[in-house]
């Protein structure tokens, strides 16, 4: 069994920033690709951040795009996110998602195999 474990969430202030991190751990995972979502009470399950470990490309949604970066370490199976800057909106349950084999698009949250527990961020203003 794959599990995936996420830390580095928090209660910061606006502006602040945030290292959140995640390890593979369980029977030998290879993936090829990891990325982060998030959800805040009330909304659905959104993009925030995915990486190719073939190709070293990554994507960001636009509404993270200058202030979070993601980054891994693809031997360690272990992904991080970089969150500076930060801002009340981005107050949510962060996600970690592997997925195992090829996929077309790293925004779909469906087309992840694996999930974390969460960790919740809160920004406050």
């Amino acid at each position: 069994q794959v599990q995936l474990v996420e830390s580095g969430g928090g209660l910061v202030q606006a502006g602040d920033s945030l290292r959140l991190s995640c390890a593979a751990s369980g029977r030998a995972f290879s993936s090829y690709a990891m990325g982060w979502f998030r959800q805040a009470p009330g909304k659905e399950r959104e993009f925030v951040a995915g990486i190719r470990w073939s190709s070293g490309g990554t994507s960001h949604a636009d509404s993270v795009k200058g202030r979070f970066i993601i980054s891994g370490d693809n031997a360690k199976n272990t992904v991080y996110l970089q969150m500076n800057s930060l801002k009340p909106e981005d107050t949510a349950v962060y996600y970690c998602a592997g997925a195992s084999r090829y996929i077309n698009t790293l925004r779909a949250a469906t087309r992840y195999d694996y999930w974390g527990q969460g960790t919740q961020v809160t920004v406050s203003s």
